[in-house]
């Protein structure tokens, strides 16, 4: 429960608490923390995105959901939170994005458009009569043969990462990371480790229908969204991989079932 000295602080996004709290900034960071879990990773090929996609229910067609967006040939961007929010996010940054290619006839800079989306999260923070994007987005691409990964912030605020993660399951995400991750790895060999974060993050309910990929790579510097075919491939390997350890979790439970009973 909210202490009592704070309240009330929570109704105006302008408005600090006496602590230095902008608790309405906090509550969008919370919205991202209940969305599904995005991941990015940055491999010496290029860059790897991917998304869990779960449904609530075995009635949604699984690719009317969309977490991953390209925003253009070079540059693509993962969502966790408020999906609309993310739509919106994302659509500023193809304008920007076509902004400066008409401009200065070269393609944007990732590191530019992501400043100039943090620029927009931010002063979403400081207007009454608005809120902040209930959404954050990894956001990956290649400048000049060189691969960028960035993680955004509801509040504004931007890191670069070699590998990171978003939603529910960053926290899990982020040990497998910290654990088994290699600058030297190949696209292949970082779809796999991000996979495993997924895998972890889930507690092993992932499938071909609830992963979604996409990579852009350094030799083409083109993004490319990958077909079910090689979705499915992926996600095969990865279940094989922990079949004993999957085994091994069946069979635990099923003898906590025998101790109840």
């Amino acid at each position: 429960m909210q202490p009592l000295q704070n309240a009330g602080y929570d109704r105006a996004i302008t408005v600090f608490s006496p602590d230095g709290r902008l608790f309405q900034v906090e509550y969008a960071r919370e919205a991202v923390k209940r969305g599904t879990t995005s991941l990015g990773v940055k491999s010496k090929d290029g860059i790897v995105l991917v998304v869990d996609k779960r449904s609530t229910s075995r009635l949604v067609e699984p690719k009317s959901i969309e977490k991953i967006f390209q925003i253009d040939d070079h540059i693509g961007a993962a969502s966790s939170g408020l999906v609309a929010d993310a739509r919106a996010l994302v659509d500023r940054a193809r304008v920007e994005s076509q902004v400066n290619k008409i401009t200065y006839s070269e393609p944007i800079q990732v590191e530019s458009l992501v400043k100039n989306i943090c620029d927009m999260k931010q002063m979403y923070t400081q207007n009454g009569g608005v809120r902040p994007f209930g959404s954050a987005l990894i956001i990956g691409g290649i400048n000049k043969g060189e691969a960028k990964l960035f993680e955004t912030d509801p509040s504004g605020a931007l890191i670069e990462y070699k590998a990171t993660a978003i939603g529910a399951g960053r926290n899990e995400a982020m040990e497998v990371f910290e654990e088994k991750y290699d600058s030297n790895l190949s696209l292949d060999a970082a779809i796999d480790l991000a996979l495993d974060a997924v895998y972890e993050a889930t507690e092993g309910k992932t499938s071909k229908d609830s992963v979604e990929i996409a990579v852009i790579e350094k030799s083409t510097g083109k993004y490319k969204k990958l077909s079910d075919d090689e979705v499915t491939n992926f996600v095969e390997s990865l279940l094989e991989r922990n079949k004993d350890k999957g085994d091994g979790q069946e069979d635990k439970s099923d003898e906590e079932t025998d101790a109840e009973d």
